[in-house]
């Protein structure tokens, strides 16, 4: 998330994880760089991960994706999407019936027709994140009262020197009480939520500001391609990268790279569609 800037399209169907635990993100057909000087666009992220300030209108900064990110990990430990609107005045309302009606302070930044709905909506006073992510949705053995039992009690599950020895339930309803926060001047950042104890155990200097990838090449997109050419394309982009990243020996040795591809068969065309109000939540075939 440091090294992408509004990808404006993060959603648990864009995510994929091999069994090693590397993560990449998928489908960046609605991202944008920073400092952009074009349009941001209003009608971006499928709605369920939708920021408040881009429902309401507003402008937005990369933390708009620290949102989305709160929501998918809301998601994972509650086993559901968190605010399933049916339309984008339904998902504000689920917003704000769990995590109460906002400040005086962000309504003033809110143009004023939208302005005058907001504050005409009922308050709500929201719900503690204790309330919103209880123990009872954690692994018994990361609770705090479990923890306090004993050292020996928690060496049952993994060594005291393993990472997991040290996270908490309530440490990761202090991070989604930081990201899910309607308010995106108060909302955490990328660097701050690097930094956060739940996080910070996987903290890697060197993964963390490696420098950013090459610009990308749009040569390739300016130019017609029939289905079987898009396909050689992508595998050859994928090979190469291999060549150079992932083969002993090659620049990236030893790094996490991308998922490996394996070269007996080139791989399935990608069903690359801008998820919008009508295919919210639904897996990208690939």
């Amino acid at each position: 998330m440091k090294l992408v800037n509004h990808k404006n399209d993060l959603k648990p169907s864009n995510i994929v994880v091999k069994s090693d635990c590397t993560l990449k993100i998928l489908d960046f057909g609605l991202a944008r760089t920073a400092g952009t000087t074009f349009m941001m666009t209003p009608y971006v992220v499928t709605r369920y991960y939708r920021a408040p300030e881009v429902i309401l209108g507003m402008g937005y900064t990369e933390n708009v994706d620290i949102w989305s990110v709160g929501c998918i990990m809301g998601e994972m430990i509650r086993g559901g999407v968190l605010f399933p609107g049916t339309d984008h005045i339904d998902q504000w309302n689920k917003i704000i019936e769990q995590l109460g009606t906002p400040s005086q302070d962000f309504m003033s930044r809110l143009q004023p027709t939208v302005r005058n709905y907001v504050e005409n909506r009922p308050r709500y006073p929201g719900y503690s994140f204790d309330r919103l992510f209880p123990d009872v949705l954690f692994p018994a053995e990361s609770t705090d009262h479990n923890r306090l039992k004993g050292e020996e009690d928690s060496d049952r599950y993994w060594p005291k020197h393993h990472s997991y020895y040290w996270i908490r339930a309530s440490q990761a309803r202090d991070l989604l009480s930081r990201m899910l926060v309607i308010d995106p001047e108060r909302r955490i950042s990328v660097d701050e939520a690097l930094m956060h104890p739940y996080i910070n155990v996987w903290y890697d200097e060197a993964e963390v500001n490696a420098p950013a990838p090459g610009p990308y090449d749009h040569s390739v997109d300016d130019r017609e391609h029939t289905v079987d050419q898009w396909k050689e394309l992508i595998y050859k982009e994928v090979m190469d990268y291999e060549l150079v990243y992932n083969s002993p020996g090659g620049a990236g040795a030893g790094a996490r790279g991308p998922a490996t591809t394996h070269a007996h068969a080139p791989p399935a065309a990608t069903n690359a569609t801008a998820d919008g109000d009508q295919d919210q939540h639904r897996p990208n075939h690939r």
